[in-house]
């Protein structure tokens, strides 16, 4: 892994970008591999689980865990949250639009629900005090989500791209901009701005040592105003193993927050129990 690992357009763009959750690209079938570590490691800390590199070295997708439930364990599932900022939108945060959503994360830990962010690291500059709060809490887990959230494929719903020999450096800087921040253990999980990925851009990425995490579920509370249509979305796509993607982009997806709030509960009562995707990498890998 990447020594930095090892440390740890205008509206529609962002539209595109959220709305673009809900694509896939070439799966990759993965291999058990060695774990990737955080930031200065202790002896004590538990080894992050990833997956191997797929065929010939490509970096690993991972889309959902093991789809039945052990007695012990339950059926699990992941609620992850794209944390969306790209490059350019400074001037949009600057004249008050908020690409954060503090009452979502406030419902989450009131709930006592773990999840999964993937940051990129221009919301990480932006909200530094909420990335590192979301970094220090047991309950959460900061993945990257690139830095620019420009996409590392030509045609992905309209938002800009990151050539092939800077996508490299794109991930490194999201994992400094969580430095500077103050996040301690980022973990070595990638999401593609958009969901868009192809073999080129897993070959590109195959140095560092990241494992590429998709999902199964998509939320759709991309811009939605209508959370119940949003709850029934996520209630009947979830199976056991599922990853969820939803968005805390306070703007661009304001009813995440009642969405939540609905989903689990009901997931409870169907005998869910919510994972980060650390868990569900480590249960796909026999370790839980």
């Amino acid at each position: 892994m990447i020594s930095l690992v090892r440390r740890a357009a205008a509206l529609c763009v962002l539209g595109a970008a959220l709305t673009a959750c809900g694509t896939t690209g070439t799966e990759v079938a993965p291999r058990p591999a060695p774990s990737a570590p955080a930031p200065s490691p202790s002896p004590s800390r538990t080894p992050t689980p990833t997956l191997a590199p797929g065929p010939a070295g490509l970096t690993p997708v991972f889309e959902h865990g093991p789809r039945t439930g052990g007695a012990q364990d339950g059926k699990l599932v992941a609620l992850t949250f794209d944390a969306d900022m790209t490059a350019d939108q400074g001037p949009r945060a600057a004249s008050g639009e908020r690409f954060d959503n503090p009452g979502l994360i406030a419902a989450l830990r009131e709930l006592k629900v773990p999840a999964t962010v993937f940051m990129t690291g221009r919301w990480a500059e932006e909200y530094p005090d909420q990335a590192r709060s979301l970094g220090r809490d047991p309950r959460f887990e900061i993945a990257n989500h690139s830095y620019s959230h420009y996409a590392y494929t030509d045609d992905c719903y309209g938002l800009p791209t990151v050539s092939g020999d800077r996508m490299r450096s794109d991930l490194e800087r999201a994992y400094t901009a969580f430095e500077k921040a103050g996040v301690p253990h980022p973990m070595p999980y990638f999401r593609f701005p958009g969901g868009c990925y192809d073999q080129a851009a897993l070959k590109e990425l195959s140095a560092t040592g990241v494992t590429a995490v998709q999902w199964d579920v998509v939320s759709g509370d991309a811009f939605a105003t209508d959370a119940d249509a949003v709850t029934r979305q996520v209630l009947d796509g979830v199976r056991p193993g599922s990853v969820v993607v939803m968005h805390c982009t306070r703007s661009a997806a304001p009813v995440t927050e009642e969405v939540v709030r609905a989903v689990v509960p009901q997931l409870r009562r169907q005998g869910y129990r919510f994972a980060k995707v650390s868990e569900l990498i480590g249960a796909a890998n026999g370790r839980a």
